[in-house]
Order: C-alpha cells, then sequence, then structure tokens
C-alpha cells in the first residue's frame, strides 16, 4: 500500500531530526549569484543544495591554513594616486596658510 502525503512528509520530519539536519537561508546580490552559476556549469552541478555542500565539503578538507585561502571575503583595497596625493597635499598646505591653527597650544616649556 502507498503511503499518503502526509505519512511521507513525517518521514521525512523524523529523518532532519534523526540526522540534526538545518536550514540554511540566505540572499545574495546578483554578482554573487552568477558566479555560483558559474561554478556550477563548470562542474556539472544543477542543484544549488549540491553546490553549496560540495564547496562546504571541500573548503572544510583543505583544513585550517588552506581554507582561509577559500574562506577569506575580497575586500577593496584603497589606492590613492599621485595625482590625488598631490592635489591632497596642494589643499594641506594651501589650508594651514589660511588657518595656521591655534599657537597658544603649541608653546614649549
Amino acid at each position: 500500500m502507498a503511503k499518503s502525503g502526509k505519512e511521507r512528509s513525517a518521514k521525512a520530519a523524523e529523518k532532519r531530526i534523526e540526522y540534526d539536519e538545518k536550514e540554511l537561508r540566505h540572499r545574495v546580490r546578483l554578482g554573487t549569484r552568477q558566479k555560483l552559476d558559474e561554478l556550477m556549469a563548470w562542474n556539472g552541478i544543477t542543484e544549488i543544495n549540491e553546490a553549496v555542500q560540495n564547496l562546504i565539503l571541500n573548503a572544510h578538507a583543505l583544513g585550517p591554513s588552506l581554507s582561509y585561502q577559500a574562506m577569506e571575503s575580497p575586500r577593496h583595497k584603497i589606492q590613492i594616486s599621485e595625482n590625488v596625493a598631490r592635489m591632497f597635499l596642494k589643499e594641506s598646505l594651501a589650508e594651514l596658510k589660511r588657518d595656521p591653527g591655534d599657537e597658544r597650544g603649541s608653546t614649549s616649556r
């Protein structure tokens, strides 16, 4: 006799409890999703769940030192060009000429 939908749902719920399964929900922006789609295409994976699980397992298999490279967040590097640095220095010196600051606070004893 075939199981009803309620019976299948109950059995699935029991298994989730038995295996201590946790549902992970995560929102990502378009660029991140495109990268995941590309990773999945490169590896012939069609299910997001499988891709995320594989990424976690493979990053963990790298160990503490190498997994850091896989897990670190890309940071924007701020680089000030020579032109901007020159303009900043020029404006700073001009401001100091206009208002040299409080001379009383800089007396030596």
